[in-house]
């Protein structure tokens, strides 16, 4: 338990062991028109792959409306998933959404989680998952009917620091917003409000250089982090936040070849990347293209989309949803400002 005790800095600023044998609990909270799994028949979905500049096949979700007209250009936006998620959660419903209103849109599974390719499953790799963003934009550039020159990125939660990072190196990326964000690297460091000390830093570092070394010497993939496997009577809000959506039916999603148990977690090796992870290094760099941050009200993570946007060059924006917390924004439909994603989008990618 030490060791997956010392991952507490993931994302939370605490964790629970893997509950083997726990069973998710079926109370969910549909409130404010949670849709996760949402579908449109106004929308076409198509399965395609794309390789990122490692070489590794990655799997996505093309949205087109219906009807395009494919001798044309059109805008195109790129979605990225939550941090330990799939492309089935939050980015599907948020592809789909955006493709309503008149835009190709295109999720898909960070490397290593998901469909997409990645040994070992679930590794953190922050450099690898900023180039699949890139890649997904070449993949939409060679489309025929999408505008080359106007792709837009959202990222949501981890995506959007994974999303800033491959903004600042790639500048075909026209127009830049972020749902929940969490900026994973300030996440491990630190913790929430600065809640992990220098000493404790240097203890998780520890272990998980020890954990590398057993694995190499050929001991079990351990898995550290992500959400919480079961409720306990001490469970605090954020767990129980996390586990409503990703553990009941309002988001719970299992990709093939893994189990309820192994979804959301990354490997505890590997999660020392995160230290190292700086993705608002250069974030004023971005300018003159723009950048919209999206925050809940009552969110934890409130904090990284304050930061980014303290730091970043105008353009810029920062919307703070009412009444809103983090997990809240990944699928409640009634509190996602849509329209004000349609109109960054519409005004910054022009047709």
């Amino acid at each position: 338990m030490k060791e997956l005790a010392l991952g507490l800095a993931l994302m939370l600023g605490s964790v629970s062991g893997l509950a083997i044998g726990a069973s998710p609990a079926l109370a969910q909270d549909l409130s404010n028109g949670a849709d996760n799994f949402y579908r449109s028949d106004r929308v076409v979905v198509e399965k395609i792959t794309f390789e990122n500049k490692f070489g590794m096949k990655v799997v996505g979700n093309l949205f087109t409306p219906q009807g395009l007209d494919r001798s044309a250009q059109t805008p195109a936006i790129v979605v990225g998933h939550p941090m330990g998620a799939t492309k089935e959660q939050s980015a599907n419903l948020y592809a789909t959404k955006l493709a309503e209103q008149g835009f190709v849109t295109l999720s898909f599974d960070l490397s290593f989680w998901g469909e997409s390719e990645g040994q070992p499953r679930n590794t953190v790799a922050p450099e690898i998952y900023a180039d699949d963003f890139s890649a997904a934009v070449d993949f939409l550039s060679t489309q025929p009917f999408v505008n080359k020159d106007n792709i837009g990125v959202l990222g949501i939660c981890g995506s959007g620091s994974f999303a800033l990072s491959a903004a600042q190196i790639d500048p075909r990326m026209k127009a830049i917003a972020t749902v929940s964000m969490y900026d994973m690297g300030a996440a491990n460091r630190d913790g929430l409000r600065k809640g992990v000390s220098v000493e404790q830093r240097k203890e998780m570092l520890k272990v998980a250089a020890q954990q590398r070394l057993a694995e190499y010497q050929g001991a079990e993939i351990k898995l550290t982090g992500g959400t919480v496997d079961e409720l306990k009577a001490d469970s605090n809000a954020i767990e129980r936040e996390f586990y409503d959506f990703y553990r009941t039916p309002r988001g719970e999603f299992t990709p093939k070849g893994q189990t309820p148990l192994q979804t959301t977690h990354p490997t505890l090796s590997s999660n020392a990347a995160f230290m190292n992870f700086y993705p608002f290094a250069q974030i004023e760099t971005i300018s003159p293209r723009p950048l919209l941050f999206i925050a809940g009200e009552q969110a934890h993570s409130i904090e990284f989309s304050e930061n980014a946007y303290e730091r970043a060059s105008e353009p810029k924006e920062l919307v703070i949803i009412p009444g809103a917390g983090h997990v809240d924004l990944y699928d409640r439909v009634n509190l996602i400002p849509l329209d004000k994603l349609t109109a960054f989008f519409r005004g910054n990618l022009s047709s």
